[in-house]
């Protein structure tokens, strides 16, 4: 857990559509943990303009009907998100959320159903890959952080060239690993594509990851390995 240089506080939006349960966890992470302002943003607000960043935070957006994120993308608040986003504002899509900005497009991939077919709720081990992004220059790389999983559709999938795009532009942020650093097929929690965790997009503003740093913060949880995460970007929007 290590402090961000910068003190001036920065200001997140948390986006909350019906069905949304981990935005008071995101709200707390950021807001009194991080001790920025964290401001509630309902899915049919439009206005963005007053925040340095937007969380989409976990849960089962209107109820992950036709498939998890599918109707969430055509909320009001998306096409803010998107305008948001693609004039660099910094966007973290946790779990459901990062199925969001998959339907979306904001992030390339799919978000398919576990392999053994079942809702998985418990820690796994993630190796960083990049320590030069707004997400991780607080994390140098290789560490090994623990982060909770809760999902039932989170195997990461994309066809083999646009995969083998994703990793030549180093898109990869976070992977499945032991708690060595690791990457093994038994480390792998989901059947995800080269045990992918977490990725940005191109410009690396955008962020989509299904492990939950929100719910890895306070030190009475355990080792505070998502306050980092937060941590850094807090510290980009500073220097930026």
């Amino acid at each position: 857990m290590t402090e961000p240089e910068t003190i001036e506080t920065t200001r997140w939006g948390v986006v909350i559509f019906p069905g949304s349960n981990c935005d008071k966890d995101a709200l707390d992470a950021v807001g009194r943990i991080c001790g920025q302002k964290a401001t509630p943003v309902w899915h049919r607000d439009i206005d963005l303009e007053e925040f340095d960043g937007i969380i989409l935070p976990g849960g089962f957006s209107y109820g992950d009907y036709l498939r998890a994120g599918a109707i969430a993308r055509f909320a009001e608040v998306m096409e803010s998100v998107i305008e948001f986003a693609g004039h660099g504002g910094l966007v973290i899509g946790i779990c459901n959320g990062f199925q969001v900005l998959a339907e979306t497009r904001l992030l390339p991939g799919a978000l398919m159903r576990n392999k053994d077919l079942r809702f998985i709720c418990r820690e796994v081990n993630l190796r960083v890959e990049r320590s030069d992004t707004p997400f991780t220059n607080m994390i140098e790389t290789g560490r090994v952080i623990k982060l909770p999983i809760a999902h039932n559709e989170g195997s990461f999938y994309l066809p083999p060239k646009q995969l083998e795009e994703l990793e030549s532009n180093r898109q990869v942020l976070f992977r499945y690993c032991d708690p060595n650093g690791n990457i093994t097929a038994e480390s792998n929690p989901n059947g995800s594509l080269n045990n992918i965790a977490g990725i940005v997009n191109r410009q690396g503003n955008v962020l989509g990851m299904m492990p939950h740093p929100e719910r890895r913060c306070d030190p009475l949880l355990g080792d505070p390995d998502g306050f980092d995460l937060f941590g850094s970007a807090i510290d980009y929007i500073n220097r930026n």
